[in-house]
């Protein structure tokens, strides 16, 4: 039976998570590298800092890392290739507003003690401005590199999952296949909020029911506007079964940004090349369907990057208010 209590805002956690989601409203991040490096797979890196501090000044509401472990050249992208908490922790004491999201975690990689200090470490020294994204894995390769089977990845993300949460209490107390704690001994620090916000990427190896239960938000990858709407609507029917909130829905999306605001979008790879006008009238049909939150990846985009991101400031975030 459906919660009939159920409302349609979210949960307050962090300063972060609250800031970039707003029930039936849609903000706009970027993710790092702020650059273009379509015709290599491993970015420069130049002028990351003074990038992340442009999008901060310039209103977007998030910058969004990600956990590239190895760089595998058949994947073709080695991401932003500094490991992703001491990069979080560099860029917490080079911003004072703007979310820090990962995305994401590779969970089953990493032991769950380290993911949960790291994380709480970012979290208080950013003033609680961090969103963790966490998944299963989707580099075979980088499996056998760490001595980790990659098919039982599914259960051992389930198992570092509870371990992180568990990590929030004070002398916690329960055992999984990560370790056993029996309430005497303790983690610091402590989430600056109840909680971690922990938003699960795709299906994780797990099942829509136990995301819709389980994590604070769900990061989908873009499909046609009505099978995601589907997607979303079926996803938050299992949230208000047992919960009395809503969740948060994001998406990634590569953009070639034109410089003539009319040009109408074209497929690019995992994404679109449109002029600013059809991204803002994009960005409100997504809004419609469920979306609270679009990644927006420079990496394919002709211009230089700060001039399109000036661009998106002034002609595309003012119409998403």
């Amino acid at each position: 039976m459906t919660n009939m209590a159920i409302t349609s805002k979210f949960q307050s956690l962090n300063n972060g998570y609250n800031s970039v989601f707003k029930a039936n409203e849609l903000s706009v991040g970027l993710v790092v590298p702020i650059e273009q490096y379509e015709s290599n797979s491993v970015p420069s890196m130049k002028r990351h800092l003074e990038r992340v501090k442009l999008a901060e000044e310039l209103g977007f509401s998030s910058v969004w890392l990600r956990d590239v472990p190895f760089n595998v050249p058949s994947f073709g992208d080695a991401g932003q290739p500094y490991d992703p908490f001491v990069y979080l922790g560099y860029l917490a004491g080079q911003t004072s507003k703007i979310a820090l999201g990962v995305a994401s975690i590779v969970l089953p990689l990493r032991h769950p003690a380290h993911v949960a200090k790291s994380a709480a470490s970012v979290d208080e020294l950013s003033s609680g401005r961090l969103i963790l994204g966490i998944a299963s894995g989707d580099r075979p390769n980088e499996y056998p590199a760490t001595n980790f089977n990659y098919h039982n990845r599914g259960e051992r993300f389930r198992d570092s999952f509870e371990y992180i949460r568990n990590m929030k209490d004070s002398n916690p107390r329960f055992t999984n296949q990560y370790g056993s704690l029996n309430g005497d001994i303790d983690m610091l620090p402590k989430p600056v909020s109840e909680q971690l916000p922990l938003l699960i990427t795709g299906g994780s190896q797990q099942s829509v029911e136990w995301i819709a239960q389980n994590g604070n938000g769900w990061m989908l990858y873009p499909r046609p506007a009505d099978l995601q709407k589907k997607i979303i609507s079926k996803w938050r029917e299992f949230i208000e079964i047992k919960q009395a909130y809503q969740k948060p829905v994001m998406e990634p999306l590569y953009v070639d940004i034109s410089k003539n605001p009319d040009e109408t979008p074209t497929p690019i790879h995992l994404g679109l090349r449109l002029g600013t006008k059809h991204l803002a009238n994009y960005l409100r049909s997504r809004r419609d369907i469920g979306v609270n939150h679009v990644a927006l990846n420079l990496r394919f985009n002709k211009q230089d990057s700060e001039e399109t991101m000036q661009q998106i400031a002034s002609e595309v975030l003012p119409q998403l208010s």
